[in-house]
C-alpha cells in the first residue's frame, strides 16, 4: 500500500503563507487522484475536502473556502504532492491530510480515498 507522509506545518500569522508536502513511499496506477484534507479535532465536524489533483490528467479542484487563496500540484518524479496555501485565515487552522486513490464521483469526498497520511497541523493565529 502507498504510505503518505505530510509535513510542512506550522503556526503562521493572518494574511501568511505556507506550503505543505506529501511525499508517498510508491505510486500505484490503480490510483489516479491525490488531494488534501482538513479537519478541526473535537468538533465532530467530518474531515473536509481542500483540494484535489488528478495524477491521470485533468484539472485541480478546490473546495470554495480555499478558491483563490490554495494551490495544489504535484511533482511526478518523486510522487510529491504540494500545497501552496496562501492569505490563511484563522479558520484554516486544522490538522490537513494528504490523501490517495481511485476516484469516481464526487472528488472531494473522503471515501473515495484510501491511503491516508497522519496529518500536518497549521495553525493561524495573530
Amino acid at each position: 500500500q502507498v504510505q503518505l507522509v505530510e509535513s510542512g506545518g506550522g503556526s503562521v500569522q493572518p494574511g501568511g503563507s505556507l506550503t505543505l508536502s506529501c511525499a508517498a513511499s510508491q505510486w500505484t496506477y490503480t490510483y489516479n487522484a491525490m488531494a488534501w484534507f482538513r479537519q478541526v479535532p473535537g468538533t465532530g465536524k467530518e474531515r473536509e475536502g481542500v483540494a484535489y489533483f488528478p495524477t491521470s490528467g485533468g484539472l485541480p479542484v478546490y473546495a470554495g473556502s480555499v478558491r483563490g487563496r490554495f494551490g495544489i500540484s504535484r511533482i511526478s518524479a518523486n510522487n510529491t504532492l504540494l500545497l501552496l496555501m496562501t492569505d490563511l485565515k484563522p479558520e484554516d487552522t486544522a490538522m490537513y491530510y494528504c490523501a490517495a486513490g481511485r476516484v469516481s464521483g464526487w472528488v472531494l469526498d473522503p471515501k473515495h480515498y484510501t491511503s491516508w497520511g497522519q496529518g500536518t497541523q497549521v495553525t493561524v493565529a495573530a
